[in-house]
């Protein structure tokens, strides 16, 4: 009797417990000691997937918030510096006048798209939104890579005709708006989505007229 006291079954709860937490603490020690460029490889992996789900207009905007729960701020950091990058330099060949104006560029950038995307935030849960700080930041700054895109090709293309400046900044504006707006809506209140919606469209609309105002 003493020995069947002793033993405890296989698949008693105290022993599956003991057996996860070795397993858990395995794969733990696994993502520790794995390699510096697999890491950066895994998290460029998961960067590119979210933009993914961010960007593709058939998903839905309970998909997106799925897919972006898992929230990140890499993303939005590298984009933010891409475009306020693509911005100072772009103005340094511009306005050549000033040596100082590309250094002014990118701290406007930088400041706006991080204060803005928070006063938004901020926003959307004084309207009675449901939404996460970060999550919602991060989503505000992954939807960033259209404007990205567009600035990268007026930056390439150079000076050719405003028009085509005009078209490409508002396609950038217009994906950008649509892919965040959206979700900004579906976590307030109906009665209260304009107000949600609005502090989006000036966001990013800010940021389109200083890509059109360098270009």
């Amino acid at each position: 009797m003493s020995e069947l006291k002793g033993n405890i079954p296989i698949d008693s709860p105290s022993n599956s417990q003991s057996i996860q937490g070795k397993i858990d603490l395995q794969s733990d020690s696994n993502s520790l000691n794995e390699p510096v460029i697999q890491t950066i490889l895994h998290d460029l992996k998961r960067i590119c997937y979210k933009l993914k789900c961010v960007m593709i207009p058939r998903l839905s905007n309970d998909e997106k918030s799925k897919e972006l729960r898992d929230w990140d701020l890499w993303g939005p950091l590298i984009l933010c510096l891409m475009l306020a990058l693509t911005l100072s330099l772009s103005s340094d060949e511009y306005f050549i006048y000033s040596n100082d104006t590309g250094t002014l560029i990118f701290s406007i950038v930088f400041v706006v798209v991080w204060i803005g995307s928070a006063v938004v935030t901020i926003n959307a849960q004084l309207l009675g939104g449901t939404v996460s700080f970060f999550h919602s930041v991060c989503l505000l700054g992954y939807c960033l890579f259209p404007l990205n895109i567009a600035a990268l090709i007026l930056a390439f293309i150079g000076d050719i005709s405003v028009f085509i400046n005009l078209v490409l900044v508002v396609l950038g504006l217009s994906w950008s708006t649509f892919s965040s707006i959206g979700f900004m809506a579906g976590l307030v209140p109906s009665t209260r989505k304009a107000l949600a919606e609005y502090p989006v469209l000036l966001f990013y609309l800010f940021l389109a007229w200083l890509i059109l105002m360098i270009f």
